[in-house]
C-alpha cells in the first residue's frame, strides 16, 4: 500500500480504490485549471477542494503540498511499473524489458493531452514544481535500476550495480527526451514511434557482451596474410 492509500478516506468520498483514484485525478484536474487560470501562487488548497467538490480536509487526506497535487497519478505509475517487472518474462532481454515498462509514463501523459499541456506549462514556469518534476523522475529511475540490477546479478554480471545505474540513467534520459519533444509539439509529434527509436538506441547500447565470440589472437606483424585468414577462420567457422 502506498502513502497517499493510507491517506485516503475511509468515508463515501472515495472509499473505493477507484473512487480514491477518481478523486486523486479530479483534485489534480481542478488544481492544473486553476494554476493556469489564477496563477500558481495564488491559487488556495480550499479553492482546489472545492472545485473538486470536497474539503480541505480531504485534499490533505490525499496530497501533502499543493506541489504534489500536480502529480497525481505519480503512485499509480510507480505501482504498475513494479508490478510489471514482477510479471516479465524472466528470459526476455532485461534492457528491453525496462523500456518497454517505462513507457507506461507515456502512456499516462497522451491519455489526457490537456492536462499534460497544461503540467508542462507550469513545470517550466514554476520552480518549485520543476524540481517536484525532477524528483519524479528520479523516482522512476531508481524503480529501473532496482529491477536491472536485480536481472544482471542473476546473468553473474560482475558490474551489476554499476552497469544497472547507468542503463536505467539512460532509459530516464530517453523516455524524457520523447516525452518533452511530444509536449514541446502540443501533442503532434508520434510518441510511439519517438519512443520505439529512442528505446532502440538504448538498447543497442546495452547489448549484453557474449565472451564465446571474443578472440583475441597474438600474432608476428611478419605472419604472412595468408596463415592470418586460415587462423580467423578456424575461430570463426561456417555453421552447418
Amino acid at each position: 500500500m502506498t502513502e497517499s492509500q493510507r491517506r485516503a478516506p475511509a468515508t463515501r468520498v472515495g472509499a473505493t480504490p477507484a473512487g480514491r483514484r477518481q478523486l486523486r485525478r479530479a483534485l489534480s484536474s481542478a488544481a492544473v485549471d486553476l494554476f493556469v487560470a489564477n496563477g500558481y501562487e495564488a491559487t488556495t488548497v480550499d479553492e482546489i477542494a472545492a472545485a473538486a467538490g470536497v474539503g480541505r480536509r480531504t485534499f490533505f487526506r490525499y496530497f501533502d503540498t499543493k506541489d504534489d497535487v500536480l502529480f497525481a497519478n505519480h503512485d499509480e505509475i510507480v505501482t504498475e511499473m513494479e508490478q510489471a517487472f514482477e510479471r516479465a518474462d524472466p528470459t526476455r532481454d532485461p534492457v528491453e524489458v525496462a523500456c518497454s515498462t517505462v513507457s507506461l509514463v507515456l502512456d499516462y501523459y497522451a491519455a489526457d493531452l490537456d492536462v499534460s499541456l497544461k503540467r508542462f506549462t507550469l513545470t517550466r514556469t514554476v520552480a518549485s514544481l520543476r524540481d517536484k518534476e525532477v524528483a519524479t523522475v528520479d523516482r522512476y529511475q531508481r524503480v529501473l535500476a532496482r529491477y536491472l540490477q536485480t536481472r544482471f546479478a542473476e546473468q553473474g554480471d560482475a558490474t551489476a550495480s554499476l552497469r544497472a545505474a547507468v542503463a536505467a540513467a539512460a532509459i530516464a534520459a530517453a523516455n524524457n527526451h520523447v516525452l518533452r519533444r511530444w509536449l514541446r509539439s502540443g501533442g503532434k509529434d508520434d510518441i510511439a514511434a519517438s519512443a520505439a527509436r529512442a528505446f532502440a538506441l538504448v538498447g543497442e547500447a546495452f547489448q549484453p557482451v557474449n565472451a564465446e565470440t571474443t578472440v583475441v589472437a597474438v600474432l608476428s606483424t611478419a605472419t604472412p596474410l595468408p596463415e592470418v585468414m586460415a587462423r580467423l577462420g578456424a575461430a570463426f567457422p561456417e555453421s552447418d
